[in-house]
């Protein structure tokens, strides 16, 4: 099993950081630091060994694999939203667990085990309201998708263990209803897999995508059984002002405890 030790690589206004995977499945603890970095900027990348059309039919692909399989494994979801004052101390905080289960025919649905009392105070909203937050998802790219985005080859790019092929990845068009990824993709060069987004979800101009005030998402995987990249750890931050100064919020989702193949939760799920 191969796991990633992720060093901070964004494009132009991203701000990443360092993300260390230890070799068990589980949380994954956020980088101390951060700075700013940019990928490089290449008017004609070197071509990946495989064509640039083949090698995206085959990212799709696996993909399909991963959220088929995703889809029938049960696993845990750990929701943190922190508020910071302008010295970094913190002044608020929510936070929620749920599981994810499986019903008898097979279908997911989320079942809350812990929820705190929010004591944030710039996103002064209900704990319902809140809870929409660990509902975002990653960013996944099966084959019915391909249609609604333009992938652009950037080239080659370490990710510590990993040598990734990048791709920026814009939607086609913007419909009103429905949210579209902006951002860039790494992908294994060996299993076609990608392990790592960034970016933002964007709608029709003018048309609010539901996530706000966050923008910018990054997401990291993990290898689960040495076969499946899923996602593991998803963080967004922003800065709101106020009459008291600076308010800087964070999001973090966690992914863990994957069982894949599991079998059905006994009961009955809430309708």
């Amino acid at each position: 099993m191969r796991h990633i030790l992720v060093s901070a690589i964004i494009f132009v206004i991203a701000v990443c950081g360092a993300l260390a995977r230890g070799p068990q499945q589980g949380p994954v603890t956020p980088p101390p630091g951060r700075e700013i970095k940019r990928i490089p900027l290449e008017s004609a990348p070197e071509q990946p060994p495989i064509p640039v059309e083949e090698l995206i039919r085959r990212i799709a692909e696996r993909e399909n694999e991963i959220i088929r399989v995703r889809n029938a494994s049960t696993y845990q979801v750990s929701l943190r939203l922190q508020e910071f004052d302008e010295r970094g101390e913190t002044v608020g905080e929510f936070q929620m667990t749920t599981d994810v289960l499986l019903t008898p025919d097979g279908k997911p649905y989320e079942k809350v085990i812990r929820s705190s009392r929010s004591t944030l105070l710039q996103l002064s909203l209900p704990s319902e309201e809140l809870a929409e937050f660990g509902r975002i998802r990653p960013f996944m790219l099966p084959s019915v998708s391909l249609p609604y985005y333009e992938l652009k080859y950037a080239g080659k790019q370490p990710l510590d263990e990993l040598t990734t092929f990048l791709f920026r990845v814009r939607p086609r068009r913007l419909e009103r209803a429905r949210r579209f990824f902006e951002g860039v993709i790494w992908v294994d060069d060996r299993d076609f897999a990608i392990v790592k987004t960034y970016g933002k979800w964007i709608s029709e101009v003018d048309a609010k995508t539901g996530l706000e005030p966050f923008v910018f998402f990054e997401s990291f995987r993990e290898n689960v059984e040495g076969k499946y990249w899923f996602p593991s750890f998803m963080r967004s931050e922003e800065t709101l002002k106020s009459e008291g100064g600076p308010a800087r919020l964070r999001l973090t989702i966690r992914y863990t405890n994957y069982k894949t193949g599991a079998a059905p939760a006994p009961g009955t799920p809430p309708r």
